[in-house]
């Protein structure tokens, strides 16, 4: 479980960065996600007794009426609820912050605007953060997402009992299945999910190397395993086939399924000289395939590991392909790719979990065209996927939560 935000090296940050990150990971509750406050004060930071910090309402909301416990959000320890504190420190950050000048604190959509200024556009305006569920208790270290087209249903697949979470557009719980289990319908341990256009719900399951069918209410379709060593990553291309990536043999496959019969109808490696692919997108558009790969070479790096993104032609042919080195040139950031989207007008975008960022890319016809899009109330971001209408669903492992972004305004490339 992750109970710190993986955050980047300070060395690497500018002072407007920093102020962000102290706002974001310091200065918000990370189970209501309200500021903390010193004038509210349901909203005043409380030390618990294991060290992590609440504000003063959920501290109140999580524990026992008459036993005076809770259990820790984020490290289960049980606390004496007569045993928190007011946290002063917290406190004298918020003042101190708040006596900065307003234009010292620069937010990540002022940036995107001075960008569509001088004409590096793309498809978002300023994404704000419209609505958040989940939590600890509710979704337990996530790992994949994904969104029924018509509805706006969103799925997870976590750590939980049972393994995969359907959840209305609002975030209200509307059902779950796939049991812990090594059985044809159990998931031991799933690490991404993908949608049919059938409403077919894909799912791999690292645990027993395999990738698993349900239909939309759990009831178990077929399995996929063949010459699977470690499938990672899962999409479905606009013709309902499915696009593996295989972490440890370093391949991309596509597998043609009868979802009404339960058949596999073929299963075709047609890449097989990816390095430890992982996060896979297809462009419905255009049938463009992205699939981000982890280079590891030995060679320790810190926090930060290098990455690329290649993207392929609905006919598997390369048109495009950057490393997170070159990205990174001429500026101070290091960026890690975790997962990728595209948008509704072919635009490329990527997570960037060790940053806490999410990244627009542009089309690369003409190279990649870095803009930031999200980065406020991020903790450890690992995959997203892009709806309809400018909205950005991001799954937070940070906090074990769904995060909706939403953008009003709308500027073409």
């Amino acid at each position: 479980m992750n109970e710190t935000p993986c955050s980047p090296s300070p060395g690497s940050l500018r002072p407007e960065r920093i102020l962000r990150e102290i706002q974001i990971n310091l200065l918000e509750c990370k189970v209501c996600f309200e500021r903390f406050s010193t004038r509210q004060s349901e909203h005043r930071p409380q030390n618990l007794s294991c060290g992590h910090v609440l504000c003063l309402e959920c501290v109140r909301a999580l524990s026992h009426p008459v036993l005076k416990k809770l259990e820790c959000p984020f490290c289960r320890q049980l606390c004496n609820v007569d045993s928190t504190s007011h946290c002063q420190a917290l406190t004298d950050l918020h003042d101190l912050l708040l006596c900065q000048s307003p234009g010292s604190l620069v937010p990540l959509g002022a940036k995107a605007e001075k960008k569509r200024d001088s004409g590096e556009c793309h498809s978002y305006g300023p994404p704000q953060l419209v609505s958040a569920f989940g939590a600890w208790g509710t979704l337990v270290n996530p790992t994949g997402i994904a969104v029924f087209g018509s509805s706006g249903t969103i799925v997870v697949v976590h750590d939980g009992d049972k393994r995969v979470m359907v959840f209305s557009s609002q975030g209200k719980k509307l059902h779950s299945f796939g049991r812990r289990g090594r059985e044809q319908a159990e998931i031991c341990y799933p690490l991404d999910v993908a949608v049919s256009p059938s409403g077919h719900v894909v799912v791999t399951d690292a645990g027993d190397k395999s990738v698993k069918v349900f239909a939309s209410r759990g009831s178990h379709v077929l399995t996929v395993k063949g010459p699977l060593q470690l499938p990672w990553g899962v999409d479905i291309d606009g013709h309902g086939n499915i696009l593996i990536s295989d972490v440890q043999a370093g391949t991309l496959s596509r597998v043609s399924v009868d979802y009404t019969r339960g058949v596999i109808l073929t299963h075709q490696t047609p890449i097989t000289d990816l390095q430890h692919p992982r996060a896979v997108a297809c462009c419905h558009v255009q049938g463009n395939i992205a699939v981000v790969e982890h280079l590891f070479d030995g060679t320790p790096s810190g926090n930060h590991h290098p990455t690329r993104l290649r993207v392929f032609g609905k006919d598997f042919k390369l048109l495009h392909q950057i490393d997170s080195f070159s990205l990174s040139l001429g500026s101070a950031i290091r960026l890690t790719m975790s997962g990728v989207a595209f948008d509704q007008n072919e635009n490329l975008i990527i997570v960037d979990s060790m940053q806490g960022m999410i990244w627009g890319l542009g089309k690369l016809q003409n190279g990649p065209a870095l803009t930031p899009l999200v980065g406020e109330h991020l903790v450890h971001p690992v995959a997203l996927s892009a709806a309809k209408s400018n909205t950005l669903i991001v799954l937070d492992s940070g906090d074990h939560t769904v995060k909706i972004y939403s953008s009003k305004s709308q500027v073409m490339i």
